[in-house]
């Protein structure tokens, strides 16, 4: 990403650009930039083509076109599964774009083996852009409160990703409405956080396997039906439940065979605030308690799909059940 940065501050441009990966709010960030940097405001010399079963020709042939009255003319191309399969015909172009045209690709996927991205890698530059880790995120959501002159707490910062997760795009909306809820005011607390920001379903599942690992069945109960009454499907936050259950029983595992918190993250492929909370949440059940939960919303799971019992029943009883006091 630096060279893209680097290239956008300059306006020394490579002939081709291909920006992949899963993190879509940075890619259509750094597109807006590109795009901004090459052509401006001028559309005239701006081609963009979106999907499959665009007509090769007629790409190449806006790609020979002079650029009216401008240094370069610009081809958007998204989604096209080019570096997939089926990209040999401009791949072969890759190799003689003029001087004054440039190519920015966006993609979500891609294979290195095809001819497309051999092509792309030989003459431009290709980056591949990931989710970022929460101190980065941190970094960047903190320069967003503070171009509007606001301030958070490091705890304050890492209970909002907590809350909201680590999608960009969900969290650049968040914090534009911190910025306006916290009108008047120059530091954003948790109070502000609690008011407006959108808690994701994971944290929500989070607060019920609390109630559950304290055999609290009403505050259980209470967060299904809140989640129910939200549009969400019984089938998902039985999902959400399995998934939480074997993240637990994970961290219970490594914890107790010495592993570091950092090292379960990457073990575990989740970011740290879900590990922090397993281990937690882990100190409330046996490994049998645990093992147990997970074989019942498997079986529930099973019940539901092959029709024997209702989603919504099912998964009403295995709460119950598993929020019971003994």
């Amino acid at each position: 990403m630096k060279t893209l940065s680097e290239d956008i501050k300059t306006g020394q441009f490579k002939k081709a650009y291909l920006l992949c990966g899963e993190e879509e709010y940075l890619k259509r960030n750094y597109k807006k930039q590109l795009i901004k940097a090459i052509v401006g405001e001028d559309t005239i010399n701006l081609g963009i083509y979106e999907g499959k079963n665009i007509d090769m020709a007629e790409v190449i042939d806006s790609a020979e076109t002079v650029p009216f009255f401008a240094p370069y003319r610009l081809i958007v191309m998204e989604d096209t599964g080019l570096f997939k399969s089926g990209g040999e015909i401009l791949a072969e172009y890759m190799d003689h774009i003029p001087e004054t045209t440039i190519f920015l690709f966006m993609e979500k996927e891609t294979d290195k083996r095809s001819k497309m991205y051999k092509a792309l890698k030989a003459n431009g530059y290709i980056c591949e852009i990931h989710r970022q880790n929460e101190n980065d995120i941190s970094i960047w959501a903190a320069k967003m409160f503070a171009r509007d002159e606001k301030k958070i707490t490091k705890a304050d910062m890492a209970y909002f990703i907590s809350n909201v997760g680590t999608d960009m795009e969900l969290l650049s909306r968040e914090i534009e409405k911190l910025i306006s809820y916290a009108a008047g005011r120059n530091v954003i607390t948790r109070d502000d956080i609690d008011a407006v920001c959108i808690r994701q379903l994971n944290v929500r599942i989070f607060d019920m396997i609390d109630a559950i690992s304290v055999k609290n069945q009403k505050k259980t109960l209470d967060c299904y039906y809140e989640l129910i009454s939200e549009k969400e499907s019984p089938m998902r936050i039985l999902f959400m439940l399995e998934r939480q259950f074997h993240l637990i029983l994970q961290a219970k595992d490594l914890v107790a065979r010495g592993i570091g918190k950092s090292q379960i993250a990457l073990m575990m492929g989740v970011q740290n605030f879900i590990v922090n909370k397993s281990i937690y949440q882990s100190k409330n059940f046996s490994v049998a308690e645990l093992k147990a939960g997970l074989a019942e919303s498997v079986k529930t799971e099973e019940l539901i799909k092959t029709g024997q019992i209702a989603e919504n029943i099912g998964v009403e009883m295995l709460l119950i059940k598993y929020s019971r006091k003994n």
